[in-house]
Formats: C-alpha cells, structure tokens, sequence
C-alpha cells in the first residue's frame, strides 16, 4: 500500500483518543483547566453519566475574544512556550491537546469572558470544526459544555461501561480534586441533583467529611507536616501533608489511597506502597488503608511530561520521596492513633439487642429449616449444632436418597493455634483450617437458600444510616438486584447516605455495616464479570465475612458442629475462593515418619 498522509479528522480522532478514555477524562481535563484559571467554584452539571452531556462552569479569568478559536487548536497553550518551560512546570496543563481533543469526539460549546470584557463570547464546535460565533451577556469565567460524546466515534461509544459506572469515576475524581483544593468550591449534580457540594472554605478537615460523611473523617487523623532531613544536603526539601486513617478505618483495595505531588492527582504504586509500609503491624494482611496524602517537592525535581492524561510523573529522587510519605505517615500513626477499643461483641440496634438477637437467631433457625438443613442455629452468622434425625417416619414415605459422602466420618481431637481443629479419621489424621471450612458452610447454606427462592434476608429492628463515597452510591444502584440477591436490603436516603434496612440472615450476627462494605468492596474490585456468577461471588464475600476467624478459640462442641456441617456439603474440600479446608497425613505416612515401616 502506499504511504500518504492521514486526512486531518483521521489523525485528530486517533490524537484523541490518547487524552479522552472515558466522560471522566472530558472532566479531568476541564477542571484542571478551571483551576489553572484561578477559579474558586467550579460546577459540574451531567446527564446519562457524561454520555450525553457535561457542563464545567468556572469564575476564573476567562478567555479572551481573540483567542477562543486558538484555544482549540491542537497544541495551543498559555502555560509555556519554550522547551526549558517542561522543567518547571507550575500548572495542570501543559500540553494543549485537551479542548482539541474533546472537541474532535463531541459536539462543544464555550462560553467564556474576562474581567475587562463587557461581553461574552459563545462558541459552538463540532467533531472539531467551528459551526458558529456570538456575542452574549456572561458573567466573569468559562463555561464549557460537552455533548453526546464520541458520537462521531461508534468503536469508542461501544466500550463505555454503563451509566453508574460512569458517573462513579467522575464522582471519585471530583472528590479528589475537591480534597486536593479545599479553597476550591466544588459542586457535582447528575440529571440536576447533587452528589458532591463542599464549601471552598480552605479547610481540608471539611473538605473530608464533605468527601467521605462524618463518621470516616472523624477516624482520619492530620500527618504531622513533616520536612527532609535538613541534614542532608543532597535531598530536596519534600514536604508531605495531608490526613490518614486510623487502622481501624481499612478497605479491602487500594483504591481509598489518594496521592497528590504538587496539587496534582498521580497513580503511582511505589507511593501507594509507602503509604501502606507505614502501616506495617498495624493492618491485617489483605487489608488497606484510607489516605489522603499531599507532597510538595520543587518542581524541577519532578517531571510531570510522562503520559498524555498526566497521571504518572517521574522523580529525580525517587528513593527520597518513598522515604519521606513513608516516615509521615508511620509517625503520624505512632505519634497519635490510639488503642483500639476493646469489643468483645459486635453489637447494633437498641440497648435490647440481648432480646433482639434471641428474636433474629429464632427467626433464622426457622428459615434454616425450611431449607432441610437440619441446624439449631444459636446466633445468627454463626455454626450451630448438629440435630439428631426424627426416628419416626411413615411406612409409605420413600426415604430421600443419600448422596455420597466426600469426608469419612471424622473425630474431633482438639485445635492448634485457635486456627486449625485437628481430628482424626479411618485413614489418618485431618488438619481443619476453621475459617475456611466455615466459608464452605455458610456458602453452601446461602446457595441453598438463593436456589430454592428461600434467601433469608433478616430484616434490621432499626434501620442504619451509612454514609458512602459517591462512587459506592453509584456501585450500589447500578447493582441493586444483585445486592438484594444476596439479601441486602438498601434504598437511598439523602446525597451520599443509603438506609440499610436488611441483610443476610447468615451475618446478621455481625457488623451489618461491615457486611454491606465488605460486598461493596467485592463489586468495586472487578469481581463481577459475568451477570450469571455476580451473585455467588458476592455471597462468597459475605461469608467471609460472616466465617470465624483464625485465632478465634471454639470449644469441642463449637468444633464438633463444625466438622459435622462440613461433611455434609457438596464440595467440603475448598473454600468459596479455593483454598483447601483440610490437609491429609495418612496413618501410612504417620507410620513412615515415626520410623515404624521396614522396622527389624
């Protein structure tokens, strides 16, 4: 084929396709623009999740007549103009690509005017083309207005997820940007409601509980402002600021550590991996904390010139910012998070929760044996014991046929380590990991229940209020039946607050709040693939959840339940996620050890 030069729509759609990925792109791009303009409140209005529209209004300075036609040729900034510029980059944007690049994808209108203006001016914008210009009454800023993006893109358009999800990365975004410029008043609406509104007052500490509710930001704790060794001459001086969570406040990802290197938002897993290395003996294994963490460094000593989106940068002293977040965090938490309290039971509701559980774990047990699972559940979320078979049964009724067993008959002989139920069989000698047999349990009941449309979904005596990130509002809407599946009872109640009105009868024993967070955590890591497996993951969750736990001390009785429950399971061998119950020493083996084959 020959060689020839793309037509120039070709080859800006392809340039664009480098900076806009997603709605969340369009709106990345636009509030770095607005803050670089000074604004002090900026507006995002959207409808359809940013498909079909989003406005960003600003009252920053503005853009001149005579240059808002320039301002959407590609690679035209007011930002720098020489090469030696890169070195110190002082703004968000630098590129000049973004507004060439929206434009080439949507349908754009801007409305812009500066203060020594006594007129706007409005744009109009098509696939890039300007298609029309006037002059109107504004006020003092930008108001830039994106329509039915990609819509000149059909292989771009098929790959957007669905609107929720959608809107929950632009509603993260803008939470961290709101949390990265406290003096910034920050106002988000979708389909004209608000879901993100801070008040610009310059206090972090409020801009937290704007972002997060109250209840995690009063578990957020100040990093002592902390500065490089000013004995080390070779280092630059790293300033790191900004506020950590208690351990007690841990997800189950990364996804709540939020990092900023000079007010900018990165994606940097080596800074992430500081700010969990300071946590070091603090947390479980497999949990993550909550972080928001602000560096300050010279900007020559940063290049933020990486990727077209800006989200990675590169550091001179890579190894001293790593150490820096990591020695502010760990003294921050050493310094000033205190015990945590002693619970000896995790309790909700109304002081008469002793009667309220006597109630839940009667209603259960009934539920549990419309199941045929012959269980007398003594608290709800917990094992219970084994029931001895009615003797009595009709001459005339066909007994149900025994399915094969998969575990011989099993004797309990103790437990090591408050984690593993030694017990012995007809060939040899089992090791019972708790937590994982009890997964298998309780998953196997759930499945039942969800297969024979029994779910037992316990109704809570008092509905909780739980206050949520936007991005977990929109989780939880757009898998609302999934939730309710798996017994999950949730509906709205204010911005960003939803009522918990029940949950699955197998953990309402525990945390409630913790349950739903748990599940809520499993559909935001991607979990979820296909409709067809959504709900058995997420009962997986929950039972993990629900499951006792290694270290948890059982008396023979508790154990005894345990080990005959687990025989009567389908697959007693592997946990929900697949790890294996039990290990096997075989009396041969056993034998072999001691030295008693081939003995003369």
């Amino acid at each position: 084929m020959a060689i020839h030069v793309l037509p120039p729509e070709v080859a800006s759609q392809i340039a664009a396709g480098e900076v806009v990925e997603r709605p969340a792109s369009v709106v990345k791009e636009l509030l770095e623009n607005a803050i670089d303009a000074g604004a002090r409140h900026i507006s995002v209005e959207l409808l359809e999740g940013g498909q079909r529209l989003i406005q960003v209004a600003d009252d920053g300075v503005g853009i001149p007549a005579e240059e808002v036609e320039l301002a959407f040729h590609r690679y035209a900034t007011s930002k720098l103009s020489a090469v030696a510029d890169l070195d110190d980059i002082l703004t968000l944007g630098f590129r000049g690509e973004a507004l060439a690049s929206i434009a080439a994808v949507s349908r754009m209108i801007l409305v812009s005017r500066t203060s020594d203006e006594n007129y706007g001016t409005r744009l109009r914008l098509e696939a890039g083309r300007v298609t029309g210009r006037e002059i109107i009454g504004a006020p003092q800023g930008t108001v830039i207005v994106v329509e039915n993006l990609f819509y000149n893109v059909p292989a771009r358009l098929k790959f957007l997820k669905k609107e929720s999800t959608e809107r929950s990365h632009i509603g993260a975004l803008i939470g961290r940007y709101a949390l990265a410029y406290p003096h910034i008043r920050f106002v988000l609406a979708h389909g004209g409601q608000e879901v993100i509104h801070t008040n610009g007052s310059g206090d972090l500490a409020e801009a937290l509980s704007s972002i997060y509710g109250l209840e995690t930001a009063s578990q957020m704790i100040a990093i002592e402002s902390g500065e490089t060794d000013s004995r080390r001459d070779d280092l630059p001086p790293i300033s790191v600021e900004g506020f950590v969570g208690l351990p007690a406040l841990n997800r189950s990802n990364r996804n709540q550590i939020t990092v900023f290197v000079n007010g900018r938002w990165v994606q940097d897993s080596s800074l992430s991996y500081a700010v969990i290395q300071a946590y070091h003996t603090m947390l479980m294994t497999g949990r993550y904390p909550v972080a928001v963490v602000m560096i300050t460094l010279p900007s020559d000593e940063v290049d933020v010139n990486v990727h077209p989106t800006k989200a990675e940068v590169r550091f001179r002293r890579a190894d001293a910012v790593f150490s820096a977040v990591q020695r502010a965090v760990r003294r921050t938490l050493v310094d000033n998070a205190p015990p945590p309290g002693v619970r000896t039971e995790v309790l909700w509701g109304s002081p008469e929760m002793v009667a309220r559980r006597d109630r839940i774990a009667q209603i259960t047990t009934e539920r549990m044996n419309q199941l045929g699972i012959d269980l007398e559940v003594q608290t709800p979320g917990q094992h219970g014991k084994q029931r001895m078979p009615e003797p009595d049964r009709s001459e005339d009724e066909t007994p149900m046929p025994r399915k094969k067993r998969e575990l011989p008959m099993l004797r309990v002989v103790g437990q090591v380590g408050a984690t593993y139920i030694v017990a012995e069989g007809p060939q040899g000698m089992y090791l019972v990991d708790q937590h994982a047999a009890h997964e298998r349990v309780l998953y196997e009941q759930f499945m039942a229940e969800r297969e024979g449309h029994t779910l037992a979904s316990q109704e809570m005596l008092e509905a909780l209020s739980v206050e949520l990130l936007p991005e977990q509002i929109s989780l939880i809407e757009s898998n609302h039946a999934e939730l309710e599946a798996a017994g999950f009872k949730v509906e709205p109640f204010g911005r960003n607050t939803v009522r918990l009105q029940a949950v699955p009868a197998l953990v309402s024993g525990d945390d409630p709040v913790e349950a739903l967070l748990a599940a809520i955590s499993e559909i935001e890591c991607g979990n979820m693939p296909v409709e067809a497996t959504a709900e058995q993951k997420l009962i997986a969750r929950v039972c993990k959840q629900a499951a006792v736990k290694a270290g948890q001390v059982l008396s023979y009785a508790e154990m005894e339940a345990l080990i005959r429950q687990l025989e009567t399971c389908e697959s007693p061998r592997t946990c929900p996620h697949g790890r294996p119950t039990m290990l096997h020493l075989s009396a041969g083996e056993l034998a072999k050890e001691f030295g008693r084959l081939g003995a003369i």
